[in-house]
């Protein structure tokens, strides 16, 4: 791993762990009993994680802020460059490839920041997590599940909802990237008040699979099943829409 990617991995990391502790910690602050926030409603979810995306965003400036699997494999799938990094006056001084090789090191990245956020996420909560709760409320903070359960119908949702998040993204970067974090923050509040209902919109593998291993292996009362057999739809499905929305938007831009 030469200079510039090993600086992207750490990138993806620091991004990513800052993605998925704000955003599980708004889930904990809204559907854990005792807690300031309680009831807070799904809209202040939803914005929470369009917040959480926006300061992941800016944290991994040297990665290109992928944060998501889904969407290092849609740029793949696109052949467009992981990340162009710029020096003073708008030079360009490097970009980073889309070669699987470098896929794979994005990807490991990001499925560890996300591990790590969740980790951090459960020791600020920890005296919450200690109250008497529903488990499955308790899992719902790391990992999302279906309103109803049907693997097809929650597999599809989750491929619609990651195709328009990626092509989107690949959109972006052939428009002006004023707003930068904000516009891709929006989106993702966007998805999730609008196609976030039937399986609360992983729209990420590692924003799921990684919270959900934190949840199997840390020590929380009362945690109860981490859902395994729900685990592959928010892995598979934003995989599948993640790389299809990448063909798509290298046919159409």
């Amino acid at each position: 791993m030469d200079t510039i990617l090993s600086h992207a991995f750490v990138s993806e990391i620091l991004g990513t762990g800052m993605l998925v502790l704000l955003g599980t910690g708004v889930v904990a602050n809204v559907i854990l009993p005792v807690n300031k926030g309680f009831n807070g409603g799904w809209l202040l979810i939803n914005f929470g994680w369009g917040l959480a995306v926006f300061a992941g965003v800016y944290t991994a400036f040297k990665s290109g802020a992928h944060l998501n699997p889904a969407v290092t494999l849609g740029l793949l799938a696109a052949d467009a460059p992981f990340a162009t990094l710029t020096g003073p006056g708008g030079a360009v001084e490097a970009t980073i490839e889309p070669t699987v090789s470098n896929a794979l090191w994005y990807i490991l990245a990001e499925f560890i920041g996300a591990f790590i956020g969740a980790v951090l996420c459960f020791l600020a909560y920890k005296k919450h997590f200690d109250e008497d709760a529903d488990p499955g409320v308790k899992l719902a903070v790391f990992s999302t599940g279906p309103a109803i359960r049907s693997y097809t119908w929650n597999l599809i949702t989750e491929i619609i909802g990651t195709f328009v998040l990626v092509f989107v993204v690949i959109a972006f970067g052939k428009t002006p990237s004023g707003l930068g974090p904000l516009a891709v923050a929006l989106l993702v509040v966007g998805i999730g008040a609008s196609l976030g209902g039937p399986t609360g919109y992983a729209i990420n593998p590692a924003r799921d699979l990684g919270p959900r291993i934190a949840h199997f292996v840390l020590p929380i009362r009362g945690k109860g099943s981490s859902d395994w057999s729900y685990s592959w739809v928010p892995v598979l499905g934003p995989v599948i829409g993640g790389v299809l929305a990448g063909l798509a938007g290298a046919a159409y831009t």
